[in-house]
């Protein structure tokens, strides 16, 4: 299966539109990333005025920085591994603990080209969105096709649409568009 294109200026519009409803809801967003390192961050911080609405970003590549940085669980990283739905949702909660900003996303993957097991294959890849507004800590998982620059492109807009949908969730909007 071929990955679908998804060029810098697509990620870019996503980032805008992100910015927009952020600045609008008057969040701030943390990022903790594992496979994306920082491109999530980077492609929000690519627009203009985004000191408005990004708080910070966490790039927590290793299981130590995980823990030191997010305060992820040492048993939750033994029992389930970096790439799972507990460690995301504990990523999200510790970067918006550690943050205070209104929203945080998480995202763990195996971007490949090696790495991966029967069980999670290069391109699979966790996401959680936190913030005190939503119910709960959203948690999906997704099997992304291509090579390892595809995967992580793939990733970083996942996330995006993740917080649009997030944003929409908490102001009772419902879904975002694409999401």
């Amino acid at each position: 299966m071929q990955a679908p294109e998804l060029t810098d200026r697509a990620l870019y519009a996503l980032a805008e539109q992100a910015g927009r409803a952020l600045r609008s809801a008057g969040w701030r967003v943390a990022t903790a990333e594992s496979c994306t390192a920082g491109w999530i961050a980077k492609t929000l911080t690519d627009v203009p005025g985004s000191s408005q609405w990004v708080e910070c970003g966490y790039v927590t590549y290793s299981n130590a920085a995980k823990v030191r940085d997010l305060g992820v669980e040492t048993r939750t990283l033994e029992a389930h591994g970096a790439v799972s739905e507990a460690v995301v949702r504990e990523m999200a909660r510790g970067a918006l603990r550690v943050s205070g900003a209104e929203v945080a996303v998480a995202v763990s993957g195996i971007a490949g080209p090696d790495g991966g097991t029967a069980g999670k294959p290069v391109g699979t890849v966790w996401f959680a969105v936190a913030a005190p507004s939503l119910p709960e800590t959203q948690c999906v998982v997704h099997q992304f096709a291509g090579d390892r620059e595809a995967v992580r492109r793939q990733a970083v807009a996942h996330a995006l649409r993740q917080v649009l949908a997030a944003l929409g969730t908490a102001s009772g909007a419902g879904g975002v568009p694409g999401s």
